[in-house]
């Protein structure tokens, strides 16, 4: 089957469009290559009547100031806009409407700190909507902010944001897209004859900085959205229209708007360049960048803007003195861009085995498994069983167990020599496959059983071992759970003795013999059985998790069958990692699914993370703070993400509570009874970490991964850090998220400390976390004199000395002689930390794995 490429939906948009947007335009359009085309929603005529309305309004202000109003300020003076007519727009409800995307007005500036501007932009803004909405657009492209570098007031962003909302209410089937630079440069602001913005009055305009004192804030113009969808509460409906400039920035603010709902890339005809043969092209960063948006689930848009009219419309054609000096090149140069962009999609490089496995999973939210509780369908043992790494993992540990098993010349619990293995949870019985083949291979054999509690799976198991091509009945079948299974057995013959007990014993009442139902029988008559324990354990039990799908409470069940001394078990140990993420789409998604699941924020998720942020990285950024001398274009290497151990779980378990034996009445033999009651409070767990934050974002939740030893040196991993080195290519588990409720914003140089449990009651298993943002505060001397011992200082807050005692009086005591001498010094300088935001405790209590 060959692999398909993610087609492009490629749109044409001129700032001035000369002609109006009609079915025949569209036409045109498509039979150019072209998926749609932007329209204005108003005509410049609409924009001549609202500058006279302005120059009225402001004359008149103007007057009346002079001669009445000694408050100007207090009485803010508004202006109507009146309906649109006929000339105020080219826009008119026909079959084209669905491949357009509306414009609003460019003139506008809704963050004004003129009353009378802002007020008449957001009417402007209103007026366009409502009529776009009535013509049944779907798409509205808004200009984003005017940023400045950040000279604006925060009070002008918050006007900007109501008039988002309001636009949202007003247009409820349309999405709305707002664009946006990918960083807020000076370059980006290019004054337009028109605009309302220098129509602003003196006397609500602050000091301008100078040129020399404008900064460049690389997370600027995301801070500012940021804000606005905040504000509207991260409204579905809302996305940014992402402009690509010719000089990509640095790869950490590439990441960040990757994680944010971009439905929309616009690239300037100035972004591209010439090659060689003069043709025009993007630079490799570009590409790559592109490349990775059409690997999203739902891949943006791309909008070419300004590179030309389309092909075939009146404009498109040269005048007679072009005609003359280039007689053959201005047609073509109309779809040059297009055509690259056409051809950039024919080759875009293979999806690796991952991408194609989870095509249409990412970035979508999934519960984890209640494997105890839910027999899984054929389908999910198969999506697993897809897997080209995990299985040969299993396969390879299997085999140097066995190898090492002989070599160390290690007593078998079996007494004819064979080495008992055990597959718990066989499912499909994939793993039972790999061990017979890994006991061929190695040449040792081996005493296999397969236990699984799913009737229906046992059922195609059973299948298995009767096919002579399969497993040819080398496989003991138990459909039994795990952690009330009584072990391996093996028939002897009974001596006088033995048989006298299994005759007593036959004549007690049903109810008095300790049985497992589910189990397979043990033959009766002559023939007693005889238990014994297992030297390899295997499982496939792990979550995305690790522990989340409760292997440790199954794999302690089945301990006790285990050889004491020599028995192995595998996986052999497993660790759960965790990392703070933005991830502000799935955010969204939480809060819709809300609506109807009152626990879905507090649900920890099985999500192909794609469209996300890690917040703690590793390799420091380049400055949030610059002169806008400072290139941004300048390419850095990603920054590795902070991920650190949680926990981990070993087996076998040596800090499992004893068991006390019980009297097995067949075998006349002291074991351990399955049912012996087990507390789960070993299973606990607590972690407390702390991330460095170096850049400022906002916190949705946290991602979390494993790592997970097999046998010696054969490992497992889903970690981004270790998943190439140790399973590369691995594609069984998906990361588990576990979200907040209200995002956290963390200031760049902060800290986020993450505290989680794993809690039990002893029947089901669920998580709890909180996670808090620590800022440093201002370095400040201590208030205490300085002592010749002082105390270990804390860096969280007031420091503690871990002497008692005597040590703790001799500092007190020299504290008193300073003062005494009329001297005192001071501690050195310290930084505090402070916490400056906190999220709720979120449980997922309501949402537990079931024991």
């Amino acid at each position: 089957m060959e692999d398909s490429v993610p087609t492009f939906w490629i749109g044409h948009h001129e700032d001035k469009r000369q002609s109006r947007v009609s079915p025949e335009l569209i036409q045109q359009a498509h039979s150019s290559g072209y998926d749609m085309v932007t329209s204005p929603i108003t005509t410049d005529l609409f924009h001549s009547r609202v500058l006279a309305l302005l120059s009225s309004a402001q004359t008149h202000a103007s007057h009346a100031d002079g001669q009445a109003n000694p408050h100007p300020l207090e009485t803010p003076l508004r202006v109507m806009v009146p309906s649109l007519m006929p000339v105020d727009t080219d826009l008119i409800p026909d079959e084209s409407m669905s491949h357009i995307v509306a414009t609003t007005s460019s003139w506008t500036d809704l963050c004004s700190s003129d009353p009378l501007v802002a007020d008449l932009s957001k009417q402007v803004l209103m007026l366009e909507i409502a009529y776009a909405a009535f013509c049944g657009v779907s798409y509205v492209l808004i200009p984003g902010p005017r940023l400045c570098c950040q000279t604006m007031k925060q009070v002008g962003l918050m006007q900007y944001a109501r008039a988002i909302q309001e636009a949202l209410a007003i247009g409820t089937y349309m999405q709305i897209k707002i664009w946006f630079p990918m960083i807020d440069h000076p370059e980006n602001e290019i004054p337009r004859m028109g605009d309302l913005a220098p129509f602003a009055r003196s006397e609500y305009i602050g000091d301008t900085p100078e040129e020399d004192d404008t900064v460049l804030d690389l997370y600027g113009a995301w801070d500012a959205w940021n804000a606005i969808r905040s504000f509207c509460k991260y409204h579905t409906r809302l996305c940014v229209a992402l402009i690509l400039p010719k000089h990509l920035p640095p790869v950490d603010i590439q990441a960040r708007w990757y994680s944010e709902p971009v439905k929309l890339l616009t690239i300037d005809g100035t972004s591209f360049t010439k090659n060689p043969k003069g043709y025009p092209v993007l630079s490799k960063p570009h590409q790559t960048l592109i490349n990775r948006y059409m690997r999203l689930r739902l891949p943006p848009w791309i909008l070419l803007c300004n590179v030309g009219p389309i092909s075939g419309t009146i404009a498109s054609f040269p005048t007679i003195a072009e005609a003359a000096q280039e007689p053959c090149q201005r047609n073509d140069n109309a779809t040059l861009h297009l055509s690259y962009l056409r051809n950039l999609q024919r080759k875009q490089p293979p999806q690796s085995q991952l991408e194609k496995f989870g095509s249409g999973y990412q970035d979508y939210l999934q519960s984890p498994l209640q494997p105890l509780t839910v027999n899984l369908e054929s389908i999910t043992y198969e999506v697993f069983e897809k897997d080209p790494v995990k299985y040969d993992w299993y396969e390879k540990a299997i085999a140097r167990a066995l190898h090492d098993w002989i070599e160390q010349g290690k007593p078998t619990s079996n007494p004819d020599g064979r080495v008992v293995v055990a597959v718990v949870g066989a499912g499909r019985g994939p793993l039972v496959t790999r061990a017979l083949r890994a006991s061929d291979d190695v040449g040792v054999e081996i005493d296999m059983w397969a236990l699984e509690k799913n009737p229906n799976a046992f059922v195609l198991l059973q299948h298995h071992n009767a096919n002579p091509e399969k497993w040819a009945n080398r496989v003991k079948l138990v459909k039994s759970d795990m952690r009330t299974w009584r072990g391996p057995w093996r028939k002897r013959e009974s001596g006088p003795r033995e048989r006298i007990e299994q005759a007593l014993v036959a004549e007690l009442p049903t109810s008095s013999v300790s049985t497992d139902p589910l189990a397979q029988e043990a033959p009766s008559g002559p023939v007693e059985v005889e238990y014994c324990g297992i030297d390899i354990l295997i499982s496939e039990l792990l979550g995305s998790f690790a522990d989340n799908e409760l292997s440790p409470e199954c794999l302690d069940g089945v301990q006790h069958l285990l050889n004491p001394v020599h028995g192995i078990s595998i996986p052999a140990s497993y660790t759960a990692h965790l990392t703070p993420i933005a991830a502000p789409k799935l955010h969204a998604d939480i809060t819709i699914q809300a609506l109807s699941h009152p626990n879905a924020a507090e649900t920890p998720y099985v999500v192909m993370l794609h469209a996300i942020d890690y917040l703690s990285t590793t390799t420091p950024p380049p400055p949030a703070d610059s002169s806008h001398s400072t290139s941004p274009s300048q390419q850095q290497p990603s920054s590795n993400p902070v991920i650190q151990k949680a926990w981990s779980f070993a087996h076998p378990n040596h800090q499992l509570p004893d068991c006390q034996p019980t009297v097995n009445p067949i075998s006349s033999a002291n074991t351990l009874h399955p049912l012996t009651a087990i507390t789960n409070s070993h299973n606990t767990r607590h972690t407390t970490l702390t991330f460095p934050i170096p850049h400022r974002g906002t916190i949705h939740g946290l991602a979390g991964y494993f790592e997970a030893v097999l046998y010696g040196n054969v490992e497992l991993s889903t970690n981004p850090l270790t998943m190439d080195q140790k399973s590369e290519g691995m594609i069984s588990w998906f990361p588990i998220y576990f979200p907040l409720k209200t995002p956290i914003y963390a200031p760049s140089a902060s800290e986020v400390v993450v505290n989680m449990w794993r809690q039990t009651d002893e029947r089901k298993v669920w998580y709890e976390w909180i996670v808090e943002v620590l800022a440093s505060s201002n370095p400040t001397p201590s208030a205490e004199p300085e002592s010749s011992s002082p105390a270990p200082v804390s860096g969280y807050g007031q420091g503690k000395g871990k002497g008692k005692g005597k040590g703790k009086g001799k500092e007190k005591e020299g504290s008193k002689e300073g003062q005494r001498d009329g001297t005192q010094r001071t501690r050195p300088m310290r930084t505090k930390k402070m916490r400056i935001a906190m999220s709720e405790l979120h449980s997922s209590v309501k949402e537990a794995c079931l024991m």
